[in-house]
């Protein structure tokens, strides 16, 4: 089965090797037929810390890191 890669905003890289992603999903509400934004948040592995806040990566599906990590930042898709 191929990993999945989502493509968000860095929005913390306070912690060690550990940038949040912020990833919009859009969809239309099937009763309303609105789209409809929803995001969630996705700890993700960055061995180099050099991603920044406000950069858009790509991160990929991977084995759990930690109790919260299961994602690796793939690369930048642009700068912040």
């Amino acid at each position: 089965m191929p990993k999945r890669i989502l493509q968000g905003v860095v929005v913390s890289d306070k912690t060690d090797k550990t940038v949040v992603v912020k990833v919009e999903r859009r969809f239309t509400h099937p009763l309303f037929k609105k789209t409809v934004r929803r995001t969630k948040n996705y700890q993700a592995h960055d061995e180099a810390n050099k991603f920044k806040i406000g950069d858009q990566v790509s991160i990929q599906e991977s084995r759990p890191i930690s109790k919260t990590k299961r994602w690796i930042v793939v690369d930048a898709v642009s700068a912040g």
